[in-house]
């Protein structure tokens, strides 16, 4: 006879195990313990096979004969209901192991293996950090547009749009990580395309006319603020490095004897060493600075700690002191400023000046030709640049290039 729930509830273990059938193949399994587990015996393929559901009463007498029907419906189909309960629960397993976080969390593994800088694997963390809560726990193959987008959507709803654009780049990278780990099919952030708000793209500030470069240079000189960050900005103006490289420069890497800054590959932007020539100018700085922060690994040493450079705000900051906006001077736009007036100066190839900057040809095949360090341009070019400054800097005839394409 069909079991009952007060059937069930009456039943006493026994020293050995006891079946209570229910019919259709389904027993309930009483065990000396006391347990209750629901079975199911069936023939697959000539073979006697049997079924689990759980236990009593965590799975019910009614959630039993469902789970027994649908397997009965499988094998009137001509399936096996235990082989494709395996492949669900590994697939589940499978699942709960491949999170959006689990691959996030590798794919941060990987930059970092690859020596991506600090500053790179700490904004990338940031950005992943807002995806989590939405993201964080689903299975990476079952995340669809839809989700992604909403976790967009939180940040364009705070005005971050270009973070907004950033983070769709990011989570694509996780979700092309996934792929190649055979862990998804597909990239769910491609179908975002022009989805999102674009950001208007502002400059950094830069001055570029000789005359005003020359009064900023002036104002650098009276700067009343720390000597070590009047230092820093005479050097962003006579080098033009991107301001992160000289704020966590070290010591080590300067070799002021044979006039050459070498940054590692770690630090730089495109992940490749970089060498700088020294002019005469910076060298004299660089002997000043070092009565100051010599005892530092740093050449800029944090106010609260030597152990760590100075914060990527305190340049920018000493800017506003001097009395330049936002709008009109930033830390990066001495790299603008240069480039600018270089090129104008039309005495230095384009790819000299674009070395010295550490830029990488875009152009894959013009840069497979391009592989010289122009060394000996460069070299002549800094000594120049400098002593160009110095000319600007007490305002005695400044040269005003013709804004003509060099040839």
């Amino acid at each position: 006879m069909p079991l009952t729930d007060i059937a069930i509830r009456k039943s006493k273990p026994k020293e050995r195990p006891v079946k209570l059938s229910d019919g259709g193949g389904l027993h309930l399994l009483l065990t000396p313990s006391g347990s209750r587990l629901w079975r199911m015996q069936y023939r697959f393929g000539g073979k006697q096979k049997m079924l689990t559901f759980g236990s009593y009463p965590d799975v019910s007498l009614a959630a039993a004969r469902t789970k027994r029907d649908e397997a009965k419906k499988l094998l009137a189909e001509g399936q096996d209901p235990g082989l494709k309960a395996r492949i669900e629960k590994l697939s589940k397993q499978t699942s709960v192991a491949n999170t959006f976080s689990i691959l996030a969390d590798e794919y941060l593994a990987k930059l970092t293996q690859e020596g991506r800088a600090e500053a790179t694997m700490s904004k990338v963390t940031w950005l992943l950090d807002f995806a989590r809560p939405l993201l964080g726990e689903r299975p990476i193959s079952e995340i669809s547009a839809v989700e992604v987008l909403s976790v967009l959507r939180t940040l364009e709803k705070r005005g971050r749009l270009e973070s907004a654009r950033r983070l769709r780049s990011t989570i694509g990278s996780v979700f092309r990580y996934a792929i190649a780990t055979a862990r998804a099919q597909n990239d769910p952030t491609i179908a975002l395309q022009g989805a999102l708000i674009t950001p208007t793209v502002t400059p950094r500030a830069a001055i570029t006319n000789p005359k005003e470069f020359g009064a900023l240079l002036r104002a650098i000189d009276g700067f009343d603020g720390h000597l070590a960050t009047c230092a820093a900005l005479k050097l962003m103006a006579l080098l033009f490095p991107r301001p992160g490289e000289l704020r966590m420069a070290e010591w080590s890497e300067f070799d002021c004897e044979n006039h050459i800054w070498t940054l590692p590959a770690g630090r730089m932007k495109m992940r490749r060493p970089h060498k700088t020539f020294l002019p005469r100018q910076a060298i004299e700085i660089l002997n000043g600075l070092r009565e100051i922060t010599g005892h530092s690994r740093f050449l800029f040493p944090g106010v609260r700690t030597a152990e760590r450079p100075i914060s990527d705000n305190t340049l920018n900051a000493a800017l506003r002191q001097l009395g330049y906006s936002n709008d009109q001077m930033t830390a990066h736009g001495f790299r603008a400023s240069a480039s600018t007036l270089l090129n104008e100066s039309r005495k230095w190839s384009p790819d000299a000046i674009e070395r010295q900057l550490a830029h990488v040809e875009g152009n894959d095949v013009r840069r497979a030709y391009a592989r010289g360090e122009h060394w000996d341009e460069r070299m002549k070019m800094m000594i120049w640049w400098a002593n160009y400054l110095d000319q600007l800097r007490t305002a005695a005839t400044v040269t005003k290039f013709r804004s003509v394409a060099h040839r």
